[in-house]
């Protein structure tokens, strides 16, 4: 077994290292590890943000835990130099198609939710999220016009790209609850009239899957008005972008969400995928001690279940983890005082209890 950690910037160092203490104190048999460098500390080092010796790196493993890519130092770089792209160049060169982030509440934590409590309580969702195409992907550029300077994004998705992530998408609903809600905005957009259209022809398949619809617009009202309404949400790039964060608001902290990006390629152990909390490099608290580490190490617990076959490791993670949470050991991103490293000291008192 081969895992590729690529730290990155900001926190990003900070709580893969949390993550990489879990990881030990598994004494996985046949284990490699390997780190390299991403972003921002990629670009300063080697002169791009995703060196060519990272990229080997992460196609050689069988999976890849990532912490974050952004710095501030180089905002005004070219774009194709800027951290962000490390991110963007490998989910395409190593065919990560499909993004699952996982929301769901923790008993104990809904005052921390900017919603009411007792809807708080009710999240347990899915944002299945396509990685590989849209306005992020698709050409763009910069052009005059009469009232200046005029940029410009293409949006677009064909019916294979569509069709991919929505098997996805009904494949995790079947292992849920049975209802997929997906979300376009089918009503103004082209490109979201194809992704309609083609979803209600991959549904057709999965008759045991309640399949609806949602203009994001609605969807994004409906995350915070009745949340525990939906079971998994499958849309784009962009909207699957901005309603997972989104969630994280709703839970309670945008330190607890972890992500999978998967592809197609098979290992010897599973399904081959990038590993990532969902928060950011957060440069204003980098080398604080503040970094909720909870996101990486529950990243770590997808790698372990999805791309290693370790299910019993993922689930006594995931265990020591809702204990965690649930005691006075917070971050201050949770009201607490407890730094990086003493919620990576309490996740590893919990796990060997849990032994």
């Amino acid at each position: 077994m081969k895992i590729a950690i690529l730290p990155g910037d900001g926190i990003g160092p900070e709580v893969t290292e949390q993550a990489r203490r879990v990881l030990d104190a598994l004494d996985l048999p046949k284990l490699t590890i390997w780190e390299g460098d991403v972003g921002g500390i990629a670009y300063k080092r080697h002169g791009h943000p995703l060196p060519q010796e990272t990229l080997e790196m992460a196609r050689a493993a069988d999976a890849v835990l990532f912490g974050a890519v952004g710095d501030p130092d180089c905002d005004d770089l070219p774009r194709e130099h800027r951290p962000e792209q490390a991110i963007l160049g490998l989910r395409s060169e190593l065919g990560l198609f499909a993004n699952l982030r996982p929301a769901a509440g923790y008993p104990g934590l809904e005052d921390m939710s900017s919603l009411r409590p007792e809807i708080a309580r009710g999240i347990d969702l899915l944002v299945v999220r396509e990685l590989n195409g849209d306005v992020y992907f698709g050409d763009k550029g910069e052009r005059s016009s009469d009232g200046g300077r005029e940029g410009w994004d293409a949006m677009s998705y064909n019916e294979a790209e569509v069709r991919r992530i929505a098997h996805t998408g009904f494949q995790a609903a079947q292992k849920r609850r049975g209802r997929l809600t997906s979300v376009d905005k089918a009503n103004v957009l082209e490109t979201s009239r194809i992704w309609r259209e083609t979803v209600i022809e991959v549904a057709k398949e999965y008759p045991d899957v309640e399949l609806d619809h949602m203009y994001v617009d609605n969807a994004a009202m409906q995350m915070v008005r009745s949340p525990g309404q939906f079971d998994v949400i499958l849309t784009g790039n962009l909207f699957g972008d901005i309603l997972s964060d989104q969630a994280s608001a709703c839970v309670g902290s945008i330190g607890l969400l972890a992500s999978a990006s998967m592809g197609e390629r098979q290992t010897d152990f599973g399904t081959f995928g990038l590993y990532e909390p969902i928060h950011g490099s957060a440069p204003d608290i980098a080398g604080q001690g503040k970094a909720n580490p909870i996101a990486a190490i529950l990243s770590l617990a997808m790698l372990l279940r999805h791309s290693l076959g370790r299910e019993n490791e993922a689930g006594r993670i995931e265990r020591a983890v809702a204990k965690v949470v649930a005691s006075d050991v917070r971050g201050a991103d949770l009201g607490g005082t407890a730094s990086t490293s003493e919620i990576g000291d309490a996740v590893l008192r919990q796990m060997t209890a849990l032994a």
